[in-house]
């Protein structure tokens, strides 16, 4: 991975999912660039081992770890509780964890797992995060949120009527379908940013096809030719954790919201994802779904507009 970001040793950051994969990666970088990490996951077992190779790695010993499982909206109240008990600030706030194309089941308060696991569990957490995410960023530099959406977005199709695929379960459908509203409620998310005047930041990134374990749950096709081709065809996990680490630190993303980020450079995304309707019945939804208040509806008259390059 390039090393042209600056060191970082005052800032805070959240990672979810990093003892694997791209997650681990993107910990790793961001402990090496000086940030105190703090990994969010649930797999405690392995998470020690992890915390110790990177302190180790990357002479930090500002890494720790605390559970979260995000499939769980009663432990992602214990984790924010928990995380606020340490009294640090947050200027990162990475949400990377996921699932992908697993057997049609639920999450622990019955929502599709997909939706909510990657969509609903970030989105709660953000928003559980967004006064301290506030308190800790200045005009001058800011605090940001950076979340991992993927190319299946594109194809995604979001069922307002059915979010939980009750009617009929494709595990690659409800796959697209948490990636695409990522997408969205970035969007969204940068809006309110915007018109409170917050010192915070949104962006979701897009780190590419990589060969992580979470290809499990494909068709044995698909493992075959990753076995066979993932050298050839895959990205690594560091070179997926490549475009997330940007977008958590670099000085030319600095005050700059809004964006898809693909390879490190913004990207349009799918043109279905600036629709602000969209955004803001999903927001709404999702409210209703975690059961926590629209701040948007005091923000609704002074959107701003999301950037278009390229379109």
């Amino acid at each position: 991975m390039k090393s042209t970001l600056p060191q970082q040793p005052d800032r805070v950051a959240i990672v979810t999912g990093g003892t694997d994969g791209i997650g681990l990666c993107t910990a790793w970088h961001l402990a090496r660039l000086g940030l105190h990490v703090i990994i969010a996951g649930n797999k405690e077992g392995k998470a020690q081992d992890v915390v110790q190779r990177i302190r180790e790695e990357t002479h930090n010993d500002k890494v720790e770890f605390l559970h979260c499982d995000l499939a769980s909206v009663r432990s992602i109240w214990r984790f924010v509780h928990n995380f606020k008990a340490k009294r640090l600030p947050l200027h990162v706030l990475v949400n990377n964890a996921g699932v992908m194309m697993v057997p049609q089941r639920k999450t622990e308060d019955g929502f599709e797992e997909h939706f909510g696991l990657n969509y609903l569990g970030h989105f709660l957490l953000t928003n559980l995060l967004l006064s301290t995410l506030k308190e800790s960023g200045s005009p001058d530099h800011r605090a940001r949120v950076v979340t991992v959406s993927s190319a299946t977005h594109y194809v995604g199709e979001l069922h307002m009527d059915d979010l939980q695929g009750s009617r009929g379960y494709s595990p690659h459908g409800a796959y697209a379908q948490s990636k695409l509203a990522l997408v969205l409620f970035t969007y969204r998310l940068q809006r309110l940013l915007q018109a409170r005047g917050d010192p915070v930041t949104a962006n979701a990134v897009d780190p590419g096809v990589v060969d992580t374990d979470l290809y499990r749950h494909v068709c044995w096709g698909t493992r075959l030719l990753k076995r066979l081709l993932g050298w050839l065809l895959f990205k690594t996990p560091e070179e997926g954790a490549w475009t997330s680490v940007v977008a958590a630190v670099s000085p030319e993303l600095e005050g700059r919201g809004g964006h898809y980020l693909y390879n490190g450079r913004e990207t349009p995304s799918r043109d279905v994802t600036y629709d602000r309707k969209l955004q803001q019945n999903l927001w709404a939804r999702s409210c209703e779904l975690v059961g926590i208040p629209d701040v948007t509806q005091d923000a609704s008259s002074a959107e701003l507009e999301i950037p278009r390059r390229h379109l």
